[in-house]
């Protein structure tokens, strides 16, 4: 393993070749001095080397950025007038270009290159052992380790998704400023609301948010009773409300009254007889 800054890649023309290497570092560094004019610094990495490829991770999630493949690697060098500098060319999978990577390491470049170099001897010394069969194993390695990556970077980006949706619906449910929540009531097993004769029943708010109009009062009706029924006067009710006993204790008391009248005016009318006598 070995850390150094990652200047970044770029395509170029042939597989191979010493000045091939020296255009793409001269195009590098100078955008990288574009960048740090910028105020953007050089991202560091940690390279993994072995028989199966060149690994280019993030230093610390240790995410995989770039997974070069050996057998696809055509041309490995450091830079001699700059001992911090070495580069290898890759030929992509996806675009079937050759891709120039260049790395700055302030101690090991001529050590990472020789490391490099070892692990294709490695890699052909299996390759002779295993009679030509480990080719098609690290083929399938490497596309399976191709699908690993695509599958975490998928994983990420629904994350992202899962969490942005759980922000909105925490947003949705948030009242605006100034509402009133309605506490809904609770009901009983027939779904109806419980009556209770110690709480007023409270006029609930319109749907439009305005206060409901307070309740009509209508004037007490003099002609009922407390009930709400008509006083009761038995002289005025018809003969067929009450059965005939009733109705005949009624009738007497009705001629006796009617009696007292006659009887009053009568007595009434001879005062006057009497003041002339």
């Amino acid at each position: 393993k070995y850390v150094g800054k990652f200047l970044g890649n770029t395509e170029v023309e042939a597989p191979k070749g010493t000045e091939v290497v020296k255009d793409a570092v001269r195009k590098l560094k100078f955008q990288r001095h574009i960048k740090k004019s910028e105020g953007q610094k050089t991202p560091k990495v940690e390279l993994q080397i072995s028989i199966y490829g060149v690994k280019i991770l993030e230093p610390k999630s240790k995410d995989v950025q770039h997974n070069c493949q050996l057998h696809r690697i055509s041309f490995c060098a450091d830079d001699k007038t700059d001992k911090r500098i070495f580069t290898f060319i890759c030929k992509d999978s996806e675009s079937n270009k050759h891709l120039c990577y260049v790395f700055d390491s302030e101690k090991c470049a001529e050590e990472i290159t020789l490391t490099i170099g070892q692990a294709f001897d490695l890699a052909y010394k299996k390759f002779l052992e295993s009679g030509g069969k480990d080719v098609e194993t690290r083929k399938q390695i490497g596309t399976l380790q191709k699908r690993i990556q695509e599958l975490e970077t998928e994983n990420a980006e629904l994350k992202k998704q899962l969490q942005d949706l759980e922000e909105q619906l925490m947003i949705a449910h948030v009242p605006p400023a100034g509402s009133i929540s309605l506490k809904p009531q609770s009901t009983d097993v027939f779904d109806m609301v419980p009556f209770s004769p110690v709480t007023p029943l409270v006029p609930t708010a319109a749907s439009n948010g305005c206060p409901p109009p307070p309740p009509k009062s209508s004037p007490p009706d003099i002609n009922k009773d407390l009930f709400g029924a008509e006083p009761f006067d038995p002289f005025t009710c018809g003969a067929a409300d009450f059965p005939p006993d009733i109705q005949s204790k009624l009738d007497e008391m009705q001629e006796g009254f009617k009696m007292g009248l006659t009887l009053e005016g009568a007595v009434f009318s001879l005062d006057p007889l009497d003041s002339r006598c």
